[in-house]
């Protein structure tokens, strides 16, 4: 019952968004444009693809045009960041700018703290400098395929959004990285798992790691094995299904005043990556006598998890 009007509540949210969308398309084609199209430059295309870098596609309003130099300007909190944009004559009479924008200190980008930024457009004709608006008037695109556009910064875990002001201004919204455990690699042995991970949005270590299984716990300890990654081993005979049925082992990161956080890969641009980060199934010994089978995977929701289960010896 809850499950089915949850299905409901998501269905109505979704066909609100959508009409919200069309209905803004056809305000802003009809009244914003006809208003505000000889006085600031229309964006065709802005996206965050990789997750930290902002691309954007405008067409400069026709009172703007012999334009021979443009910067893209990102301002907010006292501050601002400026980069170099490239403009150019399509041929058909209208003038373009193309633009990169890298985003966040840890990569080298503008240091963009949590919050909205603004977006300006700076153009020079000669000696005359002018500063327009950027006026986004469509929605992000939606993707499909086997990649999408990253969530997340895969370096920082710092997530950017494209949006607009209630006029229409596009504008960048910086959000911290949420606390994760992103896995780096996986490495099985005759005797023991070898986990490395990235901890994003936390400030150290602090805490153990636990593999998890039905009425099960191994606590182990993490060490950093080189500057932000962390392992931490388990042996496999602590691993051996009791019984000769299948056991499902997830990890998890645990801490004092802390949920507990499951290891993980979501830093990708991957649809299926259950599908593309498949790895083998392997049979081990550890313990004498007994064999196993082990099989690494991660859940359609990108957490790790390792699924165990005893060999007959006839087999």
């Amino acid at each position: 019952m809850i499950g089915a009007v949850r299905r409901r509540l998501g269905r109505l949210r979704r066909a609100t968004i959508a009409l919200v969308v069309r209905w803004r398309a056809w305000w802003m084609q009809r009244v914003f444009l006809p208003l505000r199209g000889r006085r600031a430059a229309r964006l065709r295309y802005a996206a965050v693809l990789d997750g930290q870098t902002l691309n954007l596609h405008a067409e400069l309003p026709a009172t703007a045009h012999g334009a021979d130099r443009a910067e893209i300007v990102v301002s907010g909190r006292r501050r601002r960041h400026v980069t170099e944009a490239r403009v150019y004559d399509d041929g058909q009479g209208r003038t373009l700018v193309d633009a990169a924008v890298l985003l966040g200190a840890g990569v080298g980008g503008a240091d963009l703290t949590p919050g909205r930024w603004r977006l300006r457009l700076r153009v020079e004709a000669g000696r005359r400098t002018r500063r327009l608006p950027l006026l986004l008037l469509d929605a992000p695109h939606s993707y499909e395929g086997t990649t999408r556009p990253m969530d997340a910064s895969p370096v920082t875990g710092d997530r950017y959004r494209i949006g607009w002001t209630a006029t229409g201004n596009a504008r960048i919204r910086c959000t911290p990285a949420r606390p994760a455990v992103e896995v780096v690699d996986v490495h099985i042995e005759h005797a023991r798992i070898d986990v490395d991970v990235r901890l994003l949005g936390m400030a150290d270590a602090a805490g153990w790691s636990e593999f998890v299984a039905s009425g099960r716990r191994v606590r182990r300890d993490l060490a950093e094995v080189e500057p932000g990654v962390w392992r931490v081993e388990v042996p496999l005979a602590d691993m051996v299904p009791r019984a000769d049925r299948r056991e499902h082992w997830d990890v998890v990161l645990c801490g004092a005043g802390r949920r507990p956080l499951r290891f993980a890969r979501r830093l990708h641009d991957l649809s299926n990556p259950q599908r593309v980060f498949s790895m083998r199934k392997i049979v081990v010994a550890p313990q004498r006598d007994h064999l196993m089978t082990i099989e690494p995977r991660y859940t359609p929701t990108g957490n790790l998890r390792f699924t165990c289960s005893r060999v007959s010896t006839a087999a």
